[in-house]
């Protein structure tokens, strides 16, 4: 019953988000902070992390060919459809889901520790839009962060492919244009709006409704990004079935 009761509140905030609208003057400035939070700030670990994994994936796809049959442009085609279908759009958001996630709940939740989402009901302002809005519109840039995870994870890949020797680098670029299809770029952008309202949402759920003390904001914050992290691999696996089978 804790659970049906968590899901039918998370629900009803997520309603509740679009009533009442706070001012548009106070809005955009709600909504420019985010985006610096929640989006640019981001850009430097997922830069660095997409860089190293793409040239990972190349180098263990490189490290796994023995059949001399088989043409070297296959690892640019390996790793462009490991970064373009899964690395970038699931596995990027669930680290967003740790640093983005956590950052969203212990804010929210250190203000209703410190009773500033009372002050805020009581000058007659909608909290939920108040706080949660802006969040959820900023994380609708979220893939733009995603295609910037793309580029370089490929980019990475190039690097790690060309100067350890595994392939030259016209070899790595024709297995990347192997057999492309467009909609995958379309299905990982579509994951990544879905997975950019669950980052908006279920952690600002986890510190907009979270009791207790300074303790209490760690562990809303471990809890947010656990679920965070559940919901983000079951839409993975629901999207997937639904578009490309």
């Amino acid at each position: 019953m804790t659970y049906l009761q968590n899901i039918g509140t998370y629900f009803l905030m997520i309603v509740e988000m679009f009533r009442k609208p706070t001012k548009w003057s106070v809005m955009k400035q709600l909504i420019f902070k985010d985006i610096d939070d929640l989006i640019i700030g981001s850009l430097g670990i997922v830069a660095f992390i997409s860089f190293f994994v793409g040239g990972v994936v190349t180098i263990q796809t490189a490290l796994n060919i023995h059949n001399p049959l088989i043409p070297k442009s296959l690892i640019g085609f390996a790793t462009r459809q490991s970064i373009i279908l899964e690395f970038a759009p699931t596995f990027m958001s669930i680290i967003m889901a740790g640093k983005v996630g956590s950052f969203i709940t212990s804010s929210i939740g250190t203000m209703r520790v410190t009773e500033q989402i009372d002050a805020l009901e009581v000058m007659g302002i909608n909290s939920l839009n108040y706080l949660v809005f802006p969040k959820f519109i900023a994380l609708m840039f979220y893939p733009f962060v995603i295609s910037i995870s793309m580029f370089l994870g490929i980019f990475g890949g190039m690097i790690a492919c060309v100067y350890g020797g595994f392939a030259s680098l016209d070899e790595y670029i024709l297995g990347i244009q192997t057999q492309f299809d467009p909609f995958h770029v379309t299905y990982a952008f579509r994951k990544t709006i879905v997975f950019a309202f669950v980052l908006a949402t279920i952690p600002s759920y986890h510190g907009y409704y979270m009791k207790g003390g300074a303790l209490e904001v760690g562990k809303a914050s471990t809890t947010s990004f656990v679920w965070t992290s559940v919901v983000i691999i079951l839409l993975n696996y629901i999207l997937t079935q639904m578009l490309l089978s």
